[in-house]
């Protein structure tokens, strides 16, 4: 799956969907709920907006190109890092799909994601 770990940390915040000054944050993602627009942006653009999030995160990229069909991919990454006690939020998009890890773990994560990787691949 070749994890790469992004330099960057994100959060995730809230945002009224009928004001649109949250384009000058550069999301990287937008999602519609009905209490309002759920962005993830860099963390240094929100601090500076005077934006409130609870946690800061990394954003681990699985650079494998991964199908929107596939069942049980996520699933088990994801089951792989809750026996570690590791949240993770992912968000699949296009062509990969991307973990966003608590930054104080992201090391952990990579490891664990690299032994996970070369264990399935001597299965």
């Amino acid at each position: 799956m070749n994890p790469i770990l992004r330099d960057e940390e994100y959060v995730f915040c809230s945002v009224d969907p009928h004001n649109n000054n949250y384009l000058k944050l550069d999301p990287i993602c937008i999602f519609r709920e009905d209490e309002g627009l759920t962005l993830i942006v860099q963390r240094d653009r929100a601090d500076a907006a005077d934006m409130s999030y609870s946690s800061v995160f990394r954003m681990v990229t699985l650079s494998i190109h991964s199908s929107l069909d596939a069942v049980g991919f996520l699933a088990t990454i994801t089951s792989k890092l809750a026996e570690y006690g590791i949240s993770v939020n992912p968000v699949s998009a296009y062509y990969h799909d991307h973990l966003f890890v608590p930054a104080a773990r992201a090391g952990e994560v990579m490891k664990l994601l690299r032994e996970f990787s070369t264990d399935r691949a001597n299965v």
